[in-house]
């Protein structure tokens, strides 16, 4: 049978769950703080989202408490470090025609956002703004005033989410005005985090409005004109209504990375009429569907808000980028190529969501998983390697080691094999191997030396010497894994030695993983708690080491935790350090290297109830509701996959071993219908007894009745229908 016909049979037969999970989502979850979320509308992996901007230099353009919006963009960036995208600004007014942002600008009230609605009221134009979307399509209502000749909806085309004053001069938008219905054009965004990379995307656009106007025009640099088309930087277009009271102007906005062309078909198939209300329930239903996958039931309405909204942060990213034909803008402005067989996906955070968003997609959402490994995969051909933290179709270079490795390695062996995981192979050998490798810098060097020295004298971009040479360690190790799985004897052999590398930088006189200079000596001063110096930006992270220091970095070998707890000492020195992260506070729930540290008991036996008891407390003490329940970027659904898997009761400590060690579930009773065309099991029960806030240690574990001893679980037993059960207790089994 046609694969994809299983998958649309699949969804024809999920269940029709009584409760309506959206009303446990929040999307002003993270959007306090750091955690850098949006509140906008969309739906699941959607291109288009439609969000306010109040703060155009955040991340997402929006931060909660911000006094003025500025306006509605189409495409946005959930729980990232540094703004981008964010084009195609939307904005309603009043009166005359104001073509300056700190003129058209609104205070605001009324808030309120579920999964594929927003919504506000902007005061000072007295104009109720709603939003809706499907995949490439934003749909957004505005309810005007009575406003004889004076109702405005402007297009601003001059502004994008940047913090970079200097680069945001290099991007350019053109805009035509069709006919009083319709205006289409493009406008450009790059340049992520790095403005070395010169990443810039085009997103190509067509706008109809439901009501004909009564004026339009464009503007260039503050000045307006009743000109039909304009190229440049600071322009825009505006319409202008004459509206009763209380009427409503929709405005449906199509989006496309290929061609105004593809814009507009993708406007036309997807969303054919007006019914925004429409649009909204289906936007809904979406969300209702990829939700109802994993029920939960049996714990308090908070915890269920906490938890379906973590889980709802995960299904933004990756996002949709292949257009309603297939198209879709090459890796690298390689040139418009066409997915026959998948849908192209985009915004892929490797560095961050290797370590737990992406094993999760494989293991409950796989036939999504799998095309965006095919994306991956595609990439490579197109630009001739893989990507390290890819942006619309840029290679922002972002972050350091080859994350891109243990995605594809863990996907493949989850035995999700349905793409050209030859040619996958190959891309990675390529993208791990030193010779004329500019890309994946410190590669050199690390064959030298056998590590990468702090004094690096490569000319190699190097950030975080200790950083990167233990994520390429692990690197190979997840390499060794599908090589072995491919029968590849000799690469198994190669690769399994280099994944050993980091112990050349253990030094047993400070009992830490630190920078070595090339000649073999240490590097000098040592502060194990430095946070500041390797760069010269704040936050690069203490001297060796990348947004962290060597407590962060002492655990980050995932793939050789018996060889580590050798070099520490042994099983109780292990235990002794690891403990001493979580009593003098080394340990930061923001930093991805952590993430697996409350797992990392589970190594030595006996020692199980410090994992049980650790992660309880960090579950409780940073994941919480309001603009503040992140305790930090939520890095593309990372840190809310961290509390979604914790909440299960097991945790991906190794990304490509498939074993995930065993914690603590949160919830009485969790139901995971898994895509039988990929996992014949077809149902994973996970059942806790006796659980309470109190009752948070696992006296007893069995999977289909038997007790179950070890301190993880296999991949196969999480998709052939087993059922585990947790007897909870108040006291630690030791």
């Amino acid at each position: 049978m046609n694969r994809y016909l299983v998958v649309i049979l699949f969804f024809l037969t999920l269940p029709v769950t009584g409760a309506d999970l959206t009303r446990y989502v929040d999307p002003f979850v993270g959007t306090g703080k750091t955690g850098n979320t949006f509140p906008g509308a969309l739906v699941p992996w959607g291109m288009v989202s439609v969000s306010p901007h109040n703060d155009i230099h955040a991340p997402s353009g929006y931060k909660k408490g911000a006094p003025d919006i500025y306006g509605f963009g189409q495409t946005h960036l959930s729980g990232m470090d540094c703004p981008e995208l964010g084009g195609v600004v939307l904005m309603p007014t009043v009166g005359k025609i104001e073509p300056l942002p700190e003129k058209w600008r609104s205070e605001y009230d009324q808030e309120s956002a579920s999964p594929g609605f927003y919504q506000v009221h902007l005061k000072t134009w007295d104009v109720l703004a709603q939003m809706t979307a499907s995949s490439r399509v934003g749909v957004t209502r505005f309810v005007f005033p009575s406003s004889k000749d004076s109702a405005n909806i402007l297009i601003d085309l001059g502004h994008r989410l940047t913090d970079d004053p200097v680069t945001i001069t290099s991007f350019e938008s053109h805009v035509k005005i069709d006919d009083d219905m319709e205006v289409e054009g493009s406008t450009q965004s790059g340049d992520f985090c790095s403005t070395y990379a010169g990443n810039k995307e085009t997103l190509y656009f067509v706008i109809r409005f439901s009501k004909k106007p009564i004026a339009v025009g464009t503007w260039q640099d503050g000045q307006v004109g009743t000109d039909m088309e304009k190229t440049g930087r600071n322009i825009g277009a505006f319409f202008r209504f004459s509206t009763a009271g209380a009427e409503p102007v929709v405005v449906k906005v199509g989006i496309s990375y290929v061609s105004v062309e593809n814009a507009r078909l993708n406007l036309e198939t997807e969303v054919k009429g007006w019914d925004f209300d429409g649009v909204r329930a289906d936007a809904k239903k979406d969300w209702q569907r990829e939700l109802s996958r994993v029920e939960v039931s049996g714990s308090q309405e908070d915890k269920l808000k906490i938890f379906y909204t973590a889980l709802y942060h995960m299904l933004i990213h990756p996002s949709v980028f292949s257009d309603v034909n297939g198209q879709y803008q090459g890796m690298g402005h390689s040139g418009i190529r066409t997915a026959t067989d998948y849908t192209r996906y985009s915004v892929f955070t490797l560095w961050n969501t290797y370590r737990d968003l992406h094993p999760f997609l494989a293991l409950f959402y796989p036939e999504h998983e799998l095309d965006m490994v095919k994306s991956l995969t595609e990439m490579a051909k197109e630009s001739g390697w893989m990507p390290r933290f890819e942006m619309a179709g840029n290679d922002t270079q972002v972050m350091v080691g080859d994350p891109v490795v243990p995605v594809i390695a863990d996907t493949f062996l989850q035995g999700l094999d349905g793409f050209d995981s030859a040619s996958a192979y190959d891309a990675l050998v390529k993208s791990l191997n030193p010779d004329d490798n500019h890309i994946y810098g410190g590669l050199k060097s690390l064959a030298q030396y056998g590590y990468i020295p702090k004094n690096d004298d490569s000319k190699d971009r190097i950030w975080g010497s200790v950083s990167t040479t233990l994520a390429y360690a692990y690197d190979y190790w997840c390499l060794a894994q599908m090589a072995k799985q491919m029968n590849k004897d000799d690469d198994y052999k190669k690769f399994i030695h280099l994944s050993g590398l980091y112990r050349n930088l253990y030094n047993p006189v400070s009992g830490f993983l630190q920078p070595k200079n090339r000649d073999g000596s240490w590097f000098s001063p040592f502060d194990p708690l430095a946070t500041e110096g390797d760069q010269m930006w704040k936050g690069s992270g203490g001297p060796g080491y990348v947004e962290g220091n060597a407590w962060q970095y002492l655990f980050d070998v995932p793939q050789d935790l018996e060889g580590l707890k050798m070099l520490l000492g042994g099983d109780q020195a292990f235990v002794d350090r690891l403990q001493e992260c979580f009593d003098k506070n080394h340990y930061d729930p923001t930093n991805e290297p952590d993430l697996t540290w409350a797992y990392l008991f589970d190594e030595v036996p006996h020692e199980e109830w410090r994992t049980q008891k650790e992660v309880r407390d960090l579950m409780d003490k940073n994941y919480t509701l309001g603009p503040d329940g992140l305790p930090g970027n939520d890095d593309g659904g990372t840190l809310s996959a961290w509390y979604v898997w914790s909440s299960l009761g097991f945790y991906p400590v190794c990304p490509g071993s498939n074993h995930y060690s065993i914690g603590t579930p949160l919830f009485r009773q969790v139901v995971i219908h898994t895509n039988k065309s990929f996992y014949a099991g077809g149902l994973l029960t996970i059942k806790s007894i006796n659980n309470s806030d109190r009752n948070r240690y696992v006296h007893e574990f069995l999977i289909n009745g038997e007790p179950y001893k070890k301190s993880y679980l296999q991949h196969d037993q999480l998709t052939y229908g087993s059922t585990l059960v947790f007897q909870m207790d108040s006291e630690s089994v030791k």
